[in-house]
């Protein structure tokens, strides 16, 4: 994008945020923020990498250090209305009843842009995506440091996103300035985003918040997004909706129908693969009828798609560690609520989706 890029020479650093040092942290990353430096930061959904999102060269470092294509749009992290007042042209009536119902929390929203945000941020858009998220963290982080936050994931680009710091530490290790280690995302997969710039409101992702719950609050809404295809041409109009993203570097194969006949098929394709001499980890939410092995992570219970999300990129991040080759998903949840976020995060994730 033009931008000077700046090595970093030395390992990140790392702040275990307690209830006795939560200000001094808070306060010395601020300064990383303002002075253009990358933090990665918790929030309830995921970790995300911010910086100053007014700030080209701070944005610019997020998209070297991620491996992010440049026309993949951030979402911009506010900690009050009078910040994103700053960065959009207009709040619509919509807009307002969506913040008042679901802010601070796992709810982007996609509004007109002013100019004050730059075109790298936007990903050229004439937009802009932004959020208030309910992590007590990153929005004092926002608040002290004085800056909306260009924040996404905090993981190379189109891997499985880091819900602890330890999975951001994996991933980008001396190429950002700090992490602020707060636990674990209660929630585990990203935002949901609503597009509000248009005539008609439309989902461009599924997130923790659902299409049903939105509607409640401003009528019919239309679904924008793919769960199967990924866009290799046209504008990106919210991030998730172009590339690879999720995957592991184990080839995964997600296996969809009844529970009881995807654990079947499941049992039936590992035996093949390893008797053909592959290693193979298993990403299921039940043991029954499962083969005996190590290579195995529960996702939790099916009927639980909260507990679900929040554990699907930590199996997918530990069945790569222990050095699968294949990964056999079970994908028999509902694509109601929550589930729809985690079937499609799995879909994305996946080099083959089988359909019983």
């Amino acid at each position: 994008m033009g931008f000077e890029i700046r090595e970093m020479n030395k390992p990140t650093k790392v702040f275990k945020i307690t209830h006795y040092n939560f200000s001094d942290v808070i306060c010395e990353c601020a300064q990383i923020i303002q002075k253009g430096g990358t933090v990665a930061i918790p929030t309830e959904t995921v970790y995300g990498l911010a910086a100053n999102a007014l700030d080209p060269a701070a944005v610019d470092s997020i998209f070297y250090a991620k491996g992010r294509p440049a026309d993949n749009p951030l979402i911009v992290h506010v900690s009050s209305l009078g910040q994103l007042e700053q960065l959009v042209l207009d709040i619509p009536s919509k807009a307002l009843s969506l913040i008042e119902t679901f802010w601070p929390g796992p709810l982007t929203i996609i509004l007109k842009r002013a100019d004050i945000v730059p075109d790298i941020t936007t990903g050229g858009l004439d937009t802009v995506a932004v959020r208030m998220p309910a992590n007590q963290v990153a929005q004092e982080l926002i608040r002290v440091s004085g800056r909306p936050l260009a924040a996404p994931s905090a993981n190379i680009s189109g891997r499985p996103s880091p819900t602890t710091a330890s999975h951001v530490i994996h991933d980008l290790d001396g190429k950002i300035d700090a992490v602020i280690d707060a636990g674990t995302a209660t929630i585990g997969v990203e935002s949901t985003v609503i597009d509000l710039s248009r005539e008609k409101p439309a989902i461009l992702r599924p997130g923790y918040i659902s299409a049903k719950n939105i509607e409640k609050i401003i009528g019919e809404v239309e679904i924008g997004y793919s769960d199967h295809i990924t866009e290799v041409e046209g504008v990106v109009r919210s991030p998730g909706m172009k590339y690879t993203h999720y995957s592991p570097n184990a080839i995964v194969l997600l296996v969809e129908g009844t529970h009881d006949i995807v654990l079947n098929k499941i049992y039936e394709m590992y035996n093949d693969f390893t008797c053909r001499g592959a290693r193979v980890g298993l990403l299921v939410t039940n043991n029954d009828f499962l083969p005996p092995t190590n290579d195995i992570f529960y996702l939790g219970n099916k009927d639980k798609p909260e507990e679900v999300a929040k554990n699907l990129f930590k199996g997918l991040r530990f069945l790569d560690e222990v050095g699968v080759t294949i990964i056999l998903a079970d994908g028999s949840f509902s694509n109601e609520g929550v589930g729809a976020a985690v079937m499609n995060r799995l879909r994305k994730a996946s080099e083959m989706v089988i359909r019983l």
